[in-house]
């Protein structure tokens, strides 16, 4: 079964009253077993545009992500964040397909590793279907691998583009050296004109998982 996530992208208005939306969230991850993945930390925007915070937290599976949001634990929690911090919230569920090729080459896997978010409005859905192929021989290159793929999403607050894609490399190095290598961006010519593309690439977190 396909795993789910939480996606916010996030910009603070006050430092000091987020913090008590942060101190309070815990109890309904553990409750649903959301693991962060990334909480913060380094990111570089390289397409489009992104709020100053990203998050990506996994759950045992779709049902499960939407569940939490909706608990009482977490709509409670979510108060404190209302009045400090604004949110575009996407709850997307995982991939369980085919994975890029693996290259026995690939960057060596480090404690925090690297994660592109991408949120994508295809325009020709032909016309994209060639960078769809052509970037999966980088992706194996840099030992890539998608937790998201577009599937089942909800867009819980703000707005989103249509299609959600997570990808996520051994290290936030690799992910940058994925994204400006020559075998991505010659794959990437063939999107262009075709889709609108946000995309961050972040940092993990390799803190408390909940």
């Amino acid at each position: 079964m396909p795993k789910g996530y939480w996606i916010p992208h996030i910009d603070v208005t006050d430092a000091e009253g987020y913090k008590a939306y942060m101190a309070a969230t815990p109890p309904a991850h553990e409750k649903y077993h959301g693991v962060a993945l990334v909480r913060g930390g380094r990111c570089e925007v390289v397409e489009g545009r992104a709020r100053s915070r990203n998050v990506l937290r996994e759950f045992p599976d779709y049902a499960t992500a939407l569940a939490c949001y909706r608990s009482d634990e977490y709509q409670k929690a979510r108060g404190f964040r209302l009045a400090h911090a604004q949110c575009d919230f996407i709850i997307a569920e995982g991939h369980d397909g085919p994975q890029p090729p693996s290259s026995p080459s690939a960057p060596p896997s480090a404690a925090r590793r690297g994660y592109w978010l991408v949120h994508i409005d295809v325009r020709d859905p032909d016309g994209f279907k060639p960078y769809q192929i052509a970037c999966q021989a980088p992706f194996g290159e840099f030992g890539a691998r998608y937790l998201v793929r577009g599937g089942t999403q909800d867009v819980t607050e703000g707005k989103a583009h249509g299609r959600t894609v997570v990808v996520e490399f051994p290290s936030y190095d690799a992910a940058l050296a994925c994204y400006r290598g020559g075998g991505y961006q010659a794959a990437k010519t063939l999107r262009d004109g075709k889709a609108d593309f946000d995309l961050v690439i972040v940092e993990g977190y390799d803190g408390p998982k909940f």
